[in-house]
């Protein structure tokens, strides 16, 4: 089987530290080698060779919160739809969430999303089981027979458990088979009928509100059980500096803990809300430019642990209504890596923190192979080029949705090409 290599190239694995120039090798699946000292062997015989120079190799991002349609919502998002689109963006892997129609809750469902994935997908696709059945916060889903099947994690999508004996349960639960609990936290009276951050700007726009502990009161309920249950716990998105605050608390208290962000969390703030505008209607909901700020900070000391796309496919009937009426939710698997490269060009977070934010942490938190570069790893990456200019179109966006929150946006970062064990999955 011939070789591949990769020749010249700024080779950037956080798995082991390294941002230096080099080559990488890859044969059949596998990565054979990858850094400065790649060549030392040797080009292997009958190998092709790509010159590589001004760009860029990382480790395929893994992103652990997506959201698709199918089954049940289709016309929304496809598995293999949703694939082309990470593979445009660089996402060699996802974690898909189990809000489709039926419920991922029991085996059959798990067994179908690997089973359509293996047919139709381009990258790995990973389902994460719910923690209660039909999401509905009250009876624990079967979660020995849901792992054995596939699941990779637990978690009610886009729903929080109010009932923090449910969530204990859940948490204990979890433990016993080794598991994580993976939780949107959102108090649902706090909230109330809220559609954006509590603040001057939603009084303006006549908006009702959502204060920020609406997010940080059941996140420190949910630590304190993590804590108590001794149990693997995963904030799934956090957006105020208050929860920052509160997950640096309990990893400093040896709470098995961790936390992700959306990625719109981290480069918009409430005022791109704008005059009413859709597409921005999200949960969590946009902040304060403070509170994103905050968000920074917490990536770059590693406070939280991820940056997730909340890849969450809407189409016109629900976005093209009131903005109190509209869903909330936007894509984002094609601009994840390219919005994310705002931070590293602005000097705000250094590359290696980005792509470990956005790959190889993602893979070690849900225990999936990939998001690193080592010998005789799956050879899942990207190739970019980190300073190619070029402009978000709603003609190019292959999401079977264009509920961007970047639309006609200005980036710079393109992903030139996309590997998936050993096969070109994209190409630019």
């Amino acid at each position: 089987m011939n070789a591949t290599v990769f020749e010249h190239a700024r080779i950037v694995d956080p798995s082991r530290g390294l941002d230096e120039i080099g080559t990488l090798i890859v044969e059949g699946r596998k990565i054979v080698a990858a850094g400065p000292d790649a060549l030392n062997q040797g080009v292997p015989d009958g190998a092709v060779r790509v010159g590589c120079r001004g760009k860029t190799i990382i480790p395929g991002l893994v992103d652990g919160r997506v959201f698709i349609g199918e089954p049940g919502a289709e016309h929304r998002e496809t598995i293999a739809s949703a694939s082309e689109a990470a593979a445009a963006g660089g996402v060699t892997s996802i974690v898909m969430m189990p809000d489709t129609d039926p419920v991922i809750d029991d085996v059959a469902l798990v067994e179908f999303v690997l089973r359509t994935a293996k047919d139709t997908a381009r990258i790995n696709v990973f389902p994460a089981a719910a923690i209660t059945k039909g999401l509905k916060g009250s009876e624990l889903t079967e979660f020995g027979l849901l792992q054995e099947a596939g699941a990779v994690a637990f978690t009610d999508g886009r729903h929080s458990i109010a009932s923090a004996q449910v969530m204990r349960r859940a948490l204990t639960y979890a433990r016993d088979f080794g598991a994580t609990i993976v939780h949107e936290t959102r108090d649902h009276d706090l909230a109330g009928s809220g559609v954006m951050n509590e603040g001057l700007f939603a009084s303006w726009l006549g908006l009702s509100g959502i204060p920020r502990e609406a997010e940080t009161i059941p996140l420190v309920r949910d630590l304190m059980l993590a804590k108590l249950t001794r149990s693997t716990y995963h904030a799934a998105k956090i957006s105020t500096g208050i929860s920052a605050d509160a997950v640096a608390r309990a990893k400093q208290e040896g709470v098995k803990a961790s936390a992700g962000v959306s990625i719109n969390n981290l480069a918009l703030n409430e005022n791109d809300i704008g005059e009413y505008r859709t597409f921005f209607r999200l949960d969590p909901p946009l902040r304060s430019e403070d509170d994103r700020l905050s968000m920074v900070e917490a990536l770059r000391n590693g406070t939280i642990d991820i940056i997730v796309s909340s890849h969450d496919p809407q189409d016109v009937d629900t976005k093209r209504l009131p903005f109190a009426d509209a869903a909330a939710g936007a894509i984002g698997l094609e601009t994840l890596l390219a919005v994310a490269l705002r931070l590293y060009h602005s000097g705000e977070v250094p590359l290696i923190r980005l792509i470990e934010a956005l790959s190889t942490a993602p893979a070690r938190l849900f225990a999936l192979p990939g998001g690193t570069l080592k010998p005789g790893a799956p050879a899942d990456f990207a190739l970019v080029d980190l300073e190619a200019p070029w402009i978000v179109r709603e003609a190019d966006i292959r999401s079977k949705s264009k509920n961007t929150c970047f639309e006609d946006a200005r980036l710079q970062g393109k992903v030139l090409q996309s590997w998936v064990s050993g096969r070109k999955v994209f190409e630019l």
